[in-house]
């Protein structure tokens, strides 16, 4: 299935960090910002994930749900979550089977050595469970205010 905008968001089901199961369908009526990060506890995902904390209010200002996905354990998440006081929901996808079907289970490479992992997106998906928007590649500075931006000016 190729992910674009217009399209039906994959559906997925997927555990919370308490082992509640979120589903896609379940979130139907509301807009939601869905973005993948690498991995719990790490600069960049720290700090976007913060980022997407310090603007909940802002978001659900415009009836948005912010959900966070990685490949990290739900025992990872709680102290991810815990550590950083993060009030959204983290998904945890650790069989790695919703991530490949958003198009973002990617070959990697640092310091010359190749691996698979998340590549940084978020999407957009809007109340009837279509993609929206995709932001590809993200880099974290500045993504959540691009994120509110795009949804105020709606």
């Amino acid at each position: 299935m190729e992910i674009a905008v217009g399209k039906k968001a994959p559906a997925f089901t997927l555990p919370d960090s308490d082992g509640n199961k979120v589903a896609l369908k379940d979130l139907l009526g509301k807009k939601v910002v869905l973005f993948f990060y690498p991995k719990d506890n790490t600069s960049g995902c720290t700090a976007e994930a913060c980022d997407f904390n310090d603007s909940l209010k802002a978001f659900d200002k415009i009836k948005t749900k912010v959900i966070g996905i990685s490949k990290d354990s739900q025992k990872s998440h709680i102290k991810f979550r815990d550590k950083y006081e993060l009030k959204f929901t983290l998904l945890s996808d650790e069989d790695i089977k919703i991530i490949p079907k958003y198009g973002i289970w990617k070959e990697k490479s640092m310091y010359g050595k190749k691996y698979m992992g998340v590549e940084r997106s978020t999407f957009i998906i809007d109340e009837k469970g279509k993609i929206e928007k995709i932001f590809p590649k993200v880099k974290v500075n500045g993504h959540v205010n691009e994120i509110l931006k795009y949804l105020k000016e709606k």
